[in-house]
């Protein structure tokens, strides 16, 4: 009896193996992007499948799985089998889907294994030139003279643009009109023509309009103003040091991949990330990257852990309307 247990344990060895062993097989690996193809998200995402193939010996594959707000592309992720040979590309999307889509909840601090941080992309408040505001304490004084009355777009309801606009009105107290768009593009448009007054987006997007004068930047989130752009003064300069937002970009694997796979994943993302060639692309597109303390699983969580309380505490006052 307890040969034939024996032989039946060995018979079953290669098929944990193989599920354990993904990594380093020499199998493509795919990285799902919930996001369309050409927007900074994309990009940065083939950046690093790139980089982390390279680190691995094995091809990375972006796939790109849209649709829903990407709410398509995070359920295809939650659906694969984990064994590391599919990982999702994500940003503060992970911790928002769940409030707009409550029959096709998950949830971002349980259902994924965080692999690490790639990039932080600090986020720009912009106004319209015909506006006439000059900085941050002047806007704050209009929007709390006018409650109401002034207006922010955003690409669409759950986008991080909407996200971010939403803490920032909480944060400084204030009320204004969201316009929400049908992408980044139309708002940024009715931005440079005076139709609505200010958006908060990221500096990928942000930086190179404010740099051609179409529109005006007056505050930066970050501890320190932005190397590209030294003149736009941070959130704190102007009287708002608790919005530190910055767009994170990251890597998780499913729930339950083995810990093996998730060291080997792990390592291998913190040492591509660190290489100065990374690094410098990352400056070039406007993005920062993450340093020694921030890299790996343990920081990852912890920030999915802060904005997943901070989303939770904005869809109480409504700011996420569910379908």
């Amino acid at each position: 009896m307890l040969k034939l247990v024996a032989t039946a344990v060995l018979m079953c060895m290669p098929a944990f193996a193989a599920q354990a062993q993904a990594i380093g097989t020499g199998r493509p690996i795919t990285l799902i992007v919930n996001v369309p193809p050409g927007g900074s998200s994309d990009a940065l995402a083939r950046l690093t499948a790139n980089a982390l193939g390279a680190k691995l010996n094995q091809s990375v594959i972006v796939e790109n799985v849209t649709g829903a707000g990407g709410l398509v592309g995070a359920q295809k992720f939650l659906r694969a089998a984990p064994d590391g040979s599919t990982l999702l590309f994500i940003n503060q999307s992970l911790v928002i889907l769940p409030h707009l889509h409550k029959k096709s909840a998950y949830s971002p601090t349980n259902d994924v294994e965080p692999i690490g941080v790639v990039a932080k992309v600090p986020m720009v408040l912009s106004v319209s030139n015909p506006s006439g505001i000059k900085d941050l304490p002047s806007f704050i004084a209009r929007m709390k003279a006018y409650p109401g009355k002034v207006n922010f777009g955003s690409g669409g309801p759950g986008t991080t643009a909407h996200f971010a606009e939403a803490l920032f009105l909480k944060q400084a107290g204030v009320r204004a009109q969201m316009i929400q768009y049908r992408g980044s593009g139309p708002a940024l448009s009715d931005l440079m023509a005076g139709t609505i007054d200010a958006v908060i987006d990221q500096t990928v997007t942000m930086l190179p309009m404010h740099a051609g004068k179409r529109v005006a930047a007056i505050a930066v989130s970050g501890s320190e103003r932005n190397a590209q752009a030294s003149d736009i003064p941070t959130f704190a300069e102007g009287g708002l040091p608790q919005f530190d937002l910055a767009i994170w970009n990251g890597v998780v694997a499913p729930k339950g991949t083995p810990k093996a796979v998730l060291e080997k994943l792990q390592s291998s993302l913190a040492e591509a990330t660190a290489e100065p060639a990374f690094q410098a692309k990352l400056q070039d597109m406007g993005a920062q990257g993450t340093k020694a303390s921030e890299q790996g699983a343990a920081h990852f969580r912890q920030l999915i852990a802060q904005d997943a309380e901070r989303v939770e505490s904005l869809a109480k006052d409504g700011v996420f309307a569910a379908e």
